[in-house]
């Protein structure tokens, strides 16, 4: 059977035209921990990797470009490392789309500036603090990327994100270990997507200057624990030297927690969430 392989004009031809009524999001995964969520009219991009420079490391073509981001409402970053914070992504959807609003720990506050932000469309994510947008809003969760660490101000570097859109609760957990407190943190939301990291770490990655998150059985009974309608696996796929796979996320939950909904998605892939009726 032929792959259908969409990317660039098509894929963001295909977001603006999904209809998403209340009580669902629909998502498309760009790799790594690149997500785009819309939910009614609203596009938020999370941590996309897609620029030239981002080509030339990925194990896989991105399958947009920066200038075909065009539609991106708001562009969350996680925290500064050029596989969430890309520097070639960046000052592209800053300069051609101006109604981007950026919002990103506020130790990248400087890098955006420098990389062509105006000041006025960065926000800080400042953890614990849950601010509005009209339609939905947003509360950064600390990250332990594999500790947790604060800038001299006390904002935390790494963050996740609970957002509430459309009637919808999903969490994106960024670069993380399982650290505590966090648990606590996410059954306090009800989560109905939970997006975490499942490519672990050990001796030999971290020797090579490589930071580790939390592994697939990590993730796996996080995910079981703080009771997520459905789970979806991130950052496995583009460096072939920091990667999992995925399977092993599937056959744990399938042995384990058979009767958790779990999901692995496809590059590209439009995945439509319904909420449950509880």
């Amino acid at each position: 059977m032929r792959q259908r392989i969409r990317h660039n004009e098509e894929l963001v031809r295909e977001m603006n035209e999904t209809t998403v009524p209340y009580g669902m999001l629909a998502l498309w995964f760009i790799g790594q921990e690149g997500v785009v969520v819309k939910g009614g009219s609203t596009i938020i991009y999370i941590d996309p990797f897609v620029s030239s420079e981002a080509a030339s490391r990925r194990a896989y073509p991105p399958p947009l470009a920066p200038e075909h981001i065009t539609n991106a409402d708001f562009y969350l970053i996680t925290h500064e490392h050029l596989d969430h914070l890309d520097p070639g992504t960046v000052p592209v959807v800053a300069r051609q789309s101006p109604h981007t609003e950026f919002v990103a720990p506020a130790c990248c506050r400087s890098q955006l500036v420098q990389l062509g932000v105006p000041e006025q469309r960065i926000l800080d994510a400042i953890t614990a603090e849950r601010r509005s947008f009209g339609d939905w809003d947003l509360l950064p969760i600390p990250a332990a990327h594999e500790t947790l660490e604060r800038d001299e101000e006390g904002n935390d570097r790494f963050v996740g994100y609970v957002i509430r859109l459309n009637g919808v609760t999903l969490y994106h957990a960024g670069d993380t270990v399982i650290y505590p407190g966090l648990l606590e943190k996410l059954q306090a939301e009800e989560i109905d997507i939970g997006m975490l990291p499942i490519n672990g770490g050990d001796f030999f990655r971290r020797s090579r200057g490589i930071v580790g998150n939390m592994s697939y059985i990590e993730a796996a009974k996080l995910a079981d624990a703080a009771g997520f309608d459905l789970t979806i696996p991130l950052h496995y796929d583009v460096f072939a030297s920091n990667g999992e796979h995925p399977g092993n996320f599937i056959d744990y939950c399938y042995d384990n927690f058979p009767y958790m909904k779990c999901h692995v998605m496809a590059r590209t892939e439009r995945l439509i969430y319904v909420k449950e009726i509880r």
